[in-house]
């Protein structure tokens, strides 16, 4: 037995109408394809469905019989092609995302908060996750999307710059530092330094290398998150050096920030996602989002 949807529809159309004529009408067909249809349905099935005279249309009582589960597969087609119009048009989904501490607790539940207002339908999963295995977890696909600063990527992966940051100080009012306007690279081995995270140690030390005059600034103490960094430094213990993307976290902590110069250097907000499969409707419409965003 072989059945199709069209024919399905267009014996819901003359049993719903009494009439080809109307039914072919409401398919933007004409009354003889609409025959035609039928007539294949009730060639599939091996009986009638319907019984015709030349006054009026009528279900045969195996139509009757065969109406229930034809219209509750016409309200599941219903909406099977709704769900696929809202996946064509990013309405519907699930997207994972990973990010950071700073992004997890600060950037991103604004927009998701944003996008839920747009889609209500789309469901985005934050992933806490270090900045140091961000890449990996798009190249293992276990999340779709991830937004974080820069790290080196391989060709399974696209990374989008959304906005440069550059690095600076955060340390107590009370602090030297906070006495100058602004600092240079020399500066820095003055004082004592807190380092946040083996990533920010490994940017630490290259950008020291990269330096006119190279420089030895070896970090008191490393601890596993900025917020621990930062709290050392709100205490007046020591000052700590982040991307100027972290102020959310550091402003309310009475932290003040100050930049470096000769020369500035910075770091860049970016989105990796997989370059090397398409990301559904729902992940693309998100990541599009977020890099509207950040990138004003």
């Amino acid at each position: 037995m072989h059945l199709t949807f069209r024919q399905v529809e267009a014996f819901l159309a003359v049993a719903d109408t009494g009439s080809f004529t109307r039914a072919a009408e409401h398919l933007h067909l004409s009354p003889s394809a609409v025959s035609q249809l039928i007539a294949e349905l009730e060639g599939a099935l091996g009986y009638t469905v319907l019984d015709r005279n030349t006054r009026k249309v009528a279900l045969s009582e195996a139509g009757r019989a065969l109406m229930p589960s034809v219209d509750a597969l016409s309200r599941q087609f219903a909406l099977t092609k709704a769900t696929a119009l809202d996946i064509r048009n990013q309405a519907a989904g699930v997207v994972r995302v990973a990010a950071p501490l700073v992004v997890a607790s600060v950037m991103l539940p604004r927009l998701m908060a944003e996008y839920r207002e747009l889609r209500p339908k789309v469901t985005v999963r934050l992933v806490d996750c270090p900045v140091e295995l961000l890449v990996e977890k798009v190249t293992s696909r276990e999340v779709d999307l991830a937004v974080g600063p820069d790290r080196p990527v391989g060709s399974e992966v696209d990374r989008v710059v959304l906005y440069p940051s550059p690095w600076v100080v955060w340390c107590a009012p009370r602090h030297p530092f906070a006495r100058k306007k602004s600092l240079t690279w020399k500066d820095l081995g003055s004082e004592r330094l807190v380092a946040a995270g083996r990533d920010h140690e490994i940017h630490l030390s290259a950008i020291f290398r990269q330096l006119p005059s190279p420089l030895q600034v070896m970090p008191a103490q490393v601890v596993d998150n900025i917020s621990s960094a930062l709290g050392l430094a709100a205490a007046g213990l020591c000052y700590t050096i982040s991307p100027a993307y972290v102020q959310a976290m550091a402003l309310p902590l009475g932290l003040v920030m100050r930049e470096i110069t000769n020369p500035i250097v910075q770091r860049e907000m970016s989105l990796f996602r997989s370059a090397d499969r398409t990301l559904s409707p729902a992940a693309s419409g998100f990541g599009e989002h977020i890099i509207a965003s950040l990138s004003r």
